[in-house]
């Protein structure tokens, strides 16, 4: 890029001191320094599809690492026409939030250094000054200690107790190996969250713990009016969802109603088809009772899978 260009600044600014990890990088406080501090970036994530800055945002004498996604650095995508992809990330937090299920960092549509964007709490410990300037899609994900999968290529016909199969994958010289994904909680109720935002690139690198949470990131290709669900997310297809899902799906369906708290918040990020197909997808569920399955009509595992 050059200097112009979003994600090349002109004069790097150093990166800010070592911060204590968030305890809840979704919490209604984070999201406040978010949307009224002061955005100062630092670096750019070189390997990102979009332009992707690390920056720190100054607010009551706080100082919070965070991703920041300005729509002018975006590839247009031939299949979203309308609106952009800052908006759908922050529509996804919206959503997760309205439901009670903290699985998205704090992110709000701001004004920054290189004009409007997504701007996201940074999960996990933040760059130090010898890599700020020149991250990779690896930093981001750098949460803590704990370091189980969530997902694994297994040897196996079967997943053993404690996983979840999604299929066979190539993994070179005509070998197949067992794709698996965590009988985890919290994944579980990912599962549900990324059917409702119709989520169409649910991959392993979008997962990251903090603390013993699970985080989930990169939510700009959803809410698409067609059935678009790409997910490693698979392996309760089919099944019963359980009665917090029931419920939360319950709880959006109000807040969805026309003149509900989420549908107004979504209207000032999405267009009112997209709105209305969020709607149909909530009540879909709830009618089925169960996780949905593949359509057939559309990949069902994002490429690259990682």
């Amino acid at each position: 890029m050059s200097d112009s260009e979003p994600g090349a600044p002109a004069e790097r600014q150093p990166p800010p001191p070592p911060l204590e990890a968030l305890d809840d990088p979704s919490s209604e406080r984070v999201r406040r320094a978010l949307a009224q501090g002061e955005l100062t970036v630092h670096g750019r994530i070189p390997d990102a599809s979009n332009a992707v800055l690390f920056g720190s945002v100054a607010h009551e004498g706080a100082l919070l690492p965070c991703v920041y996604k300005p729509v002018e650095g975006e590839r247009p995508l031939w299949d979203f026409p309308d609106g952009d992809l800052a908006s759908r990330e922050v529509a996804a937090f919206e959503v997760a939030s309205a439901g009670g299920w903290p699985l998205v960092p704090a992110t709000v549509l701001r004004e920054g250094p290189y004009g409007r964007g997504m701007c996201q709490a940074w999960v996990g410990t933040p760059p130090t000054a010898d890599d700020a300037a020149d991250l990779d899609d690896e930093a981001t994900g750098d949460a803590d200690e704990d370091t189980q999968p969530f997902l694994a290529l297994v040897d196996a016909q079967e997943p053993e107790e404690g996983w979840k199969a999604v299929g066979f994958a190539d993994v070179g010289d005509g070998r197949t190996a067992l794709l698996v994904h965590a009988d985890h909680p919290e994944l579980r109720r990912l599962a549900v969250l990324d059917a409702v935002l119709n989520n169409g690139d649910r991959k392993g690198g979008h997962l990251l713990r903090h603390r013993g949470r699970l985080y989930a990131i990169d939510h700009g290709v959803t809410f698409h009016t067609d059935d678009k669900l790409r997910t490693l997310l698979w392996g309760w297809g089919g099944e019963e969802l359980t009665s917090e899902a029931v419920a939360v799906l319950g709880a959006l369906s109000a807040q969805l109603a026309e003149d509900g708290p989420l549908a107004r918040r979504l209207a000032d990020l999405l267009t009112t088809a997209e709105i209305e197909a969020v709607r149909k997808r909530v009540a879909s569920l709830r009618a089925s009772g169960r996780h949905p399955l593949p359509s057939g009509d559309w990949p069902a595992i994002p490429w690259p899978p990682v």
